[in-house]
Parts: structure tokens; sequence; C-alpha cells
């Protein structure tokens, strides 16, 4: 049980944090949609998805996939409501991963607070840390990919200019169908030629590992 909890306690908290953040920057700059739904809020079921928390990351830990990802619900916004759309949609998209990257050094920093956890709790407190460190900024780094749905991809149609940024805004509908394909399609179908492709392992992951490893720098821990 222990060693389920050290993984799912911080993992529910980022998607949780990350959701809401979206939610409450929207409200900031015009948008209630959010809060009308009830979505303005920390309670993870509210956040879950069927899919993408619990039925994908099952999928790619029984594939034997080395990258296991997962999404929570996306939080409703009407860009439409915004004050101004391409503008505000920027900064919603970035409080996501912003709030992931902020969870990510509060994990780190809380490692100097392990002194004041009983003795006997200490491992499974340096354990949780470590993992929310690492998920948090896995959840920001996939998150960044320039992809519409993914916070990524909202960023890069608000920066482009028009014409590029509505082609992109076009592969919305298509971009999970995308990503499932190069989290399982093609890891499973280089696995039958012998030919690694499993794109993520190349960049995520590296990204990632940079990452932490610059916060753990930052804040003088350790990181893994």
């Amino acid at each position: 049980m222990a060693s389920v909890l050290v993984v799912a306690i911080p993992a529910i908290l980022a998607i949780t944090l990350h959701e809401a953040a979206h939610g409450f920057v929207a409200l900031g700059f015009g948008d209630p949609t959010a809060q009308e739904r009830g979505r303005l809020s920390l309670n993870p079921m509210r956040h879950v998805d069927l899919f993408g928390t619990i039925l994908l990351p099952a999928m790619l830990k029984l594939s034997g996939s080395p990258f296991i990802m997962g999404w929570a619900k996306p939080v409703p916004v009407d860009f439409s409501r915004l004050g101004n759309p391409r503008r505000d949609m920027v900064w919603v998209a970035l409080a996501g991963p912003g709030m992931n990257i902020a969870l990510a050094l509060i994990s780190a920093l809380l490692f100097y607070a392990l002194p004041l956890v009983p003795y006997s709790a200490t491992g499974f407190a340096a354990e949780m840390l470590a993992n929310s460190l690492e998920i948090n900024v896995l959840l920001a780094v996939f998150n960044m990919i320039p992809l519409p749905p993914l916070d990524g991809g909202r960023v890069a149609v608000g920066l482009l200019p028009l014409a590029p940024a509505r082609g992109l805004a076009r592969t919305e509908k298509y971009g999970i169908l995308l990503l499932l394909g190069a989290m399982i399609a093609l890891p499973w179908l280089g696995s039958k030629v012998g030919v690694d492709l499993d794109l993520f392992t190349w960049t995520i992951l590296p990204i990632t590992d940079a990452v932490a490893e610059l916060i753990a720098a930052v804040t003088g821990i350790t990181s893994g």
C-alpha cells in the first residue's frame, strides 16, 4: 500500500492543482465557465478522467512502456469570454504547467523539513517528495508539447501569426489520437521490427531529467 501511496498522492495533487490553476486564471481574465460548472475545486474526483487518469496509465504500464503518462478531465474554458482571447489563452494555458513547476519547487524545498518528520516516516516522506518533484516536472514538460489540446499547443496558437495559428488549432480534434499513436502504437510497432520508436523516451524524459536536476541544483538538494 505504501508503494502505491508514494506515487498516488503526489500524482493526484499534481493533476488536481494543474486543472484548478487553469480555471482560476481563466476566471481572473473574465471567464467564469469553470466556476459555473463546479470545476474550481480541489476535490480530485471532479478532475478524474476515466481514460486519461486511469485507463491510459494502466495501458502504458501493461505494455511495458518506460513512459507512463496520463491527464485529468480538462477544465472548461470559453475563450470567447476572455477579455483578450488570443493573449489571455496563453496565460490560461501556462497556468497548468506553471503550477506543476511551482509544486516541483515546493517539493524540493520540503526536503529541508524532513528532520522534523518522525524517524519511522522519513523514508516514506522522502520518497513521496522525490516522486512529487519528478511527476510535476514530467507533467509540465509533457503538457508543453506544442500540439493542441495540450497546453503547449494552446500557447502556440496564441502566439503564432493568425494563419499558422488557425492551421494548428484545426489539429486539435486529432491531437489525442496523435499522442496515443506516439505513446503506444509507435513503440509497439518498433518492437516488432527491431527499431526503437519510443519518441517520448528520446525527447520528453531527457528534458524532464534536465529540469528536475536544475530544480535540485537551484534548491540545493539532489533529485531521484
